[in-house]
């Protein structure tokens, strides 16, 4: 059994490094496009990305779920995602 290319084409050789250099000495192309943040978005720019959490918590779920003993409740996750559904729509929840 045969594996690599299935034609018999040789491989293509890396970039010179002339060219290399060539692109690295290539002034900066100007923007030609404007972008504007959604409110959402920009809200999203003051919000913390702090990775802590409750290792205690993860670790009591972790347990139950090899336990069997985690439930989910397939009802407040919906309702959950529709409060998070109509916020990103702009309606008031219901």
């Amino acid at each position: 059994m045969k594996i690599g290319p299935f034609d018999n084409k040789p491989p293509v050789a890396p970039a010179a490094p002339e060219r290399k250099a060539q692109a690295a000495s290539m002034p900066e192309a100007e923007a030609s496009a404007q972008v504007a943040l959604s409110p959402a978005a920009s809200a999203l720019k003051g919000v913390s990305s702090d990775p802590t959490f409750d290792t205690a918590k993860v670790e009591r779920i972790a347990q139950a779920i090899r336990d069997g003993q985690f439930k989910i409740n397939a009802e407040a996750i919906a309702d959950k995602l529709i409060v998070n559904a109509e916020e990103l729509l702009g309606r008031k929840p219901s």
